[in-house]
C-alpha cells in the first residue's frame, strides 16, 4: 500500500518530458542554461585531483560553515554560530525534508500557502502530520485574517516561501508584522522559511526572517546555493536554525545523506571569498526586464515579478482552456514549455496564469518570445 497514494508525476518532470519530446524551449523546470562562472568551474576542475574526495564533517565543511555565518551576518547582521547552528544540505529540498521529519509528530497539522513550491507536503504525509493548505489571495498577497482561522490547537508549524515561487511575490514589512503577531498569539508554533530566491530579488527588497528578532528562536531558514550561483544541479544548500531546533535536525540528516558532498563544498566555501552576492540581483534584473520587454508585443498578460527568476503570465486573453491543457497545447503547437500554475495549488485553482522561467541565455529567450508572439 502506498504511504502517498494521492502523489503524481510532479508537473515539472511532465512538462519537460513533453518539451524533449517535441523539441520545445523549455522554460518550464527553474535552472539556467547559461555558462556558470568561470572563476567557478576553475576552483572545481582544480579541486578535482586534490584531496577533497572524502566526508566532510556531518554538518559541513568547517571553512564553510564559517563562511555562511559570515554571508548571513553580512547580509542581514545576524550572528549565527557554525558549530550549532548552520547545517549545509544536499540542496533546499532534503533540507525541507530533513526539517519536517525531525519536527513534526502524527497529527501535528502545518499551514501551506497556496500557490506552494510541490516538496512541502509529501513529508508532512510521511511524518503522519496534516497539511492545512491556505490560499493566498488572487493576487498573491497573504490573507491574514484566513490564515489565522487556519489555525488550531494542533498547529505545529507554518511554512512561508519569500521571494515565492512560482509568483515571484515578496512579503513587504507589513506581511513580516503580521506573522510575528501570530506567531505570539501561538508561541508553541515553528516557523519553516523558504528563502532560496533570497538574492534574486528586485524593486521590492526581500526582508530575510533573519532580520527579525521577535522569530529567531523558532525559526528554521532555508538557502540554496544552487538556485544563488546558478548551479542547480549540485544540489547544494544549507538551513540555519536554533540550537535546540537543530539538534533534532541532525539526528535525521545524519541517516538520511549523513553529509553533503565534499568537493562542492569545499568549491563554494571558495568561491565565497570571490563572489560579489550583491551582483546576483542586478543580473537577474536584467534578464527579467529583457524577457518582458520581449513579450510585450505577445497577447499574454505579464504579472508583476518582484523575485527569483520566473515571470507569470495570464492567457485570458487567448484561450478558455484549462491551464494545464493550455501548457499542453503550448508545447505541441508552439513549441515553447510553461508551467501551470494551478498545479500549485490543493484545490487545482485555475486562474489562467502560467510561469515562465527567464533564467535563460538571450537567444533561447529571443526564440522563446517570437513563437509566442505567434498565439
Amino acid at each position: 500500500m502506498s504511504k502517498l497514494p494521492n502523489v503524481t508525476t510532479s508537473i515539472f518532470t511532465v512538462m519537460s518530458k513533453m518539451a524533449a519530446e517535441h523539441n520545445a524551449i523549455n522554460l518550464s523546470q527553474g535552472f539556467p542554461n547559461f555558462p556558470v562562472d568561470e572563476r567557478l568551474t576553475e576552483i572545481i576542475s582544480r579541486l578535482s585531483v586534490e584531496d577533497v574526495h572524502q566526508y566532510t564533517p556531518m554538518s559541513g565543511y568547517p571553512p564553510l560553515l564559517a563562511k555562511i555565518a559570515t554571508l548571513v551576518k553580512s547580509s542581514y547582521n545576524r550572528n549565527i554560530l557554525p558549530e550549532t547552528e548552520i547545517l549545509v544540505t544536499a540542496g533546499a529540498t532534503q533540507a525541507i525534508f530533513t526539517i519536517l521529519l525531525a519536527l513534526l509528530k502524527p497529527n501535528d497539522e502545518v499551514i501551506i500557502l497556496d500557490p506552494s513550491y510541490d516538496c512541502y507536503e509529501a513529508p508532512i504525509l510521511l511524518s503522519q502530520a496534516k497539511p492545512m493548505r491556505v490560499s493566498l489571495n488572487d493576487d498573491y498577497t497573504p490573507n491574514w485574517n484566513t490564515i489565522t482561522s487556519a489555525f488550531s490547537d494542533k498547529t505545529k508549524m507554518i511554512i512561508i516561501n519569500n521571494p515565492h515561487n512560482p509568483t515571484g511575490k515578496i512579503l513587504n514589512e507589513s506581511d513580516l508584522k503580521n506573522l510575528e503577531i501570530l506567531l505570539e498569539k501561538n508561541p508553541n508554533v515553528l516557523l519553516l522559511s523558504d528563502e532560496v530566491y533570497e538574492y534574486i530579488t528586485f524593486e521590492q527588497k526581500h526582508i530575510s526572517t533573519h532580520t527579525r528578532i521577535k522569530l529567531l528562536d523558532r525559526c528554521i531558514t532555508v538557502s540554496s546555493f544552487g538556485k544563488s550561483f546558478h548551479v542547480t544541479g549540485w544540489k547544494i544548500g544549507y538551513l540555519v536554525a536554533p540550537e535546540y531546533l537543530m539538534k533534532e535536525i541532525k539526528k535525521v540528516h545524519q541517516f538520511l545523506v549523513f553529509s553533503v558532498n565534499s568537493i562542492c563544498q569545499v568549491a563554494v566555501s571558495e568561491y565565497l571569498d570571490l563572489v560579489d552576492i550583491n551582483e546576483i540581483s542586478p543580473f537577474y534584473q536584467e534578464k527579467r526586464d529583457y524577457f518582458r520587454s520581449l513579450l510585450k508585443s505577445s497577447r499574454f498578460q505579464l504579472m508583476p515579478c518582484e523575485g527569483t527568476y520566473f515571470q507569470v503570465v495570464s492567457y485570458a486573453n487567448i484561450s478558455n482552456e484549462n491551464d494545464v491543457d493550455f501548457c499542453k497545447r503550448l508545447i505541441t503547437d508552439y513549441g515553447v514549455a510553461a508551467i501551470p500554475i494551478s498545479t500549485f495549488y490543493a484545490d487545482g485553482k485555475d486562474l489562467k496564469l502560467i510561469r515562465f522561467c527567464f533564467a535563460k541565455d538571450n537567444q533561447t529567450l529571443e526564440e522563446a518570445a517570437r513563437r509566442l508572439e505567434t498565439i
